[in-house]
């Protein structure tokens, strides 16, 4: 198949041969160790014909696949199998089409995957962008915009995020990992569901670890927090916005409930280290 054809035409379905097998080439293409093949030709085609509603026939496959694929033995298979994952549960978001079990399912199968996951390099020379955190933090997002999400999960969302922050990695973020996961971070905290308690209840944990650390270099997991923390208050005081399939663009923005209080706490935390802060 001439994907690049396919790509200048607007993404537009090849009309010569079946969807399903389409998508099986896509599929396979997607765990690719070249990153022309993964990243520049088939993530953006499957991205955009799962937002477009063209495998809505085949969502619940595609997502059980991607969920299956977070267990692949290869680091760029499992980071991009994470954002068709998130694909699928955006487009679920839209249009309520799937069973009501696959997005629980895949979101705990995705919970242990992030969690665990210990190739954190954003980028590698050979195989190109990896990014395992700021693509796990674009699925949470996804999640975030689940309405099959009930306050109880949004929590989970939040301490997930967490947990992966101060995951004693090695890590020290240097691809944009702190926006990513800040925008996720943000995006859960824009659920109306959440009351002013479970959204701001998260950020204790991080401010008695950093109480508790001890003297000498800062720990990557503690810079990491930091850094995301001072970008969400950002996104706590300008609000959120999504990207829209149907315009190509970002819609309005959405204010955080709470984030008055949440931005409160941010500083709270954040003045353990940054004395000068007011």
């Amino acid at each position: 198949m001439d994907w690049e054809a396919v790509q200048n035409n607007d993404f537009a379905v090849p009309a010569d041969r079946p969807l399903p097998e389409l998508v099986d080439e896509l599929c396979a293409m997607l765990a690719s160790p070249d990153p022309r093949v993964r990243d520049d030709t088939a993530y953006p085609v499957l991205a955009l014909w799962t937002a477009r509603g063209v495998l809505d026939d085949h969502l619940e496959s595609l997502g059980d696949r991607m969920a299956g694929r977070l267990r692949h033995d290869e680091i760029q298979a499992r980071t991009f199998a994470a954002m068709i994952l998130a694909w699928v549960v955006l487009r679920d978001a839209r249009t309520g089409h799937l069973d009501a079990g696959c997005v629980p399912r895949w979101r705990a199968g995705f919970a242990s995957w992030w969690l665990g996951e210990s190739e954190l390099r954003g980028w590698d020379d050979a195989l190109g962008w990896l990014h395992a955190v700021a693509h796990g933090a674009d699925t949470v997002r996804a999640f975030a915009r689940s309405p099959r999400l009930e306050e109880s999960d949004l929590r989970g969302l939040l301490d997930l995020t967490v947990d992966r922050l101060m995951a004693d990695g090695g890590y020290l973020f240097a691809h944009g990992e702190d926006d990513r996961v800040a925008y996720a971070l943000a995006s859960v905290l824009a659920r109306p569901e959440l009351p002013v308690g479970s959204a701001t209840a998260w950020l204790d944990r991080i401010g008695d670890a950093i109480r508790a650390g001890a003297p000498g270099p800062v720990p990557p997991w503690a810079s990491n927090t930091l850094r995301t923390l001072a970008c969400l208050y950002v996104w706590a005081d300008r609000g959120v916005c999504w990207f829209d399939p149907d315009t190509g663009g970002f819609g309005e923005a959405v204010r955080l409930p709470h984030g008055e209080a949440v931005k409160e706490r941010l500083a709270a935390v954040l003045r353990l280290p940054w004395r000068g802060l007011g």
